[in-house]
């Protein structure tokens, strides 16, 4: 073999070529936090329990306080019949039947409105008297009545800021509170402000 001579031309080998390496594809970094793994979502934040629904009228408000008042005369009324039953039988015995009688009935006007405020369901928020008229209290961080709440609302603050200690003032605070929604934008007593509800119709 002469010197100089170049080498012999090498074939390809045969069969398929092997694909050159390439880059990893670019994939953007997000300016927001990473998504979480395992198709996790942030759960949505709750809504205000009123928005969007139509506001109760200040007529309405009243007309479920009346009936309310209404449906409670009925333990009153045979309350009272029983006491004089038992009075004209026995005095000792009419004057026992009156204090229980009277104890019965102060268990029932503190519970009647958060028990029923506090059911769970389409009637939550609802006494009975709200339920005939069609509305509902509605808490603003959405979350249901419960008899505690109700028992804050319609005792603590209606019943004893407004009602009781209200009386010390001329009633003045309890006059406002009932006429607030008249012009308030929202159709709110004073209640409603303090305890951060509304109350819709259903």
């Amino acid at each position: 073999m002469e010197s100089g001579t170049p080498p012999p031309e090498q074939s390809p080998p045969s069969g398929p070529q092997a694909p050159p390496p390439q880059a990893p594809p670019y994939t953007p970094i997000p300016d927001g936090p990473e998504t979480p793994p395992s198709g996790w979502q942030q759960p949505p934040v709750a809504q205000a329990g009123w928005e969007g629904r139509p506001l109760a009228s200040w007529g309405s408000r009243v007309g479920a306080s009346l009936l309310d008042w209404l449906i409670l005369l009925i333990p009153v009324t045979a309350l009272i019949v029983l006491v004089v039953v038992v009075a004209l039988s026995s005095d000792v015995g009419g004057i026992a039947t009156g204090i229980v009688s009277g104890l019965l009935y102060l268990l029932v006007l503190l519970f009647y409105a958060p028990v029923l405020m506090g059911r769970a369901g389409e009637h939550n928020g609802q006494t009975w008297g709200k339920q005939i008229v069609g509305i509902r209290v509605v808490r603003d961080n959405a979350v249901p009545v419960d008899f505690g709440f109700g028992f804050l609302r319609e005792f603590v603050v209606k019943g004893l800021l407004f009602g009781f200690v209200g009386g010390w003032f001329f009633s003045i605070p309890t006059l406002l509170d009932y006429l607030w929604p008249l012009w308030d934008d929202q159709n709110r007593c004073l209640h409603d402000m303090v305890v951060s509800t509304h109350v819709v119709r259903v």
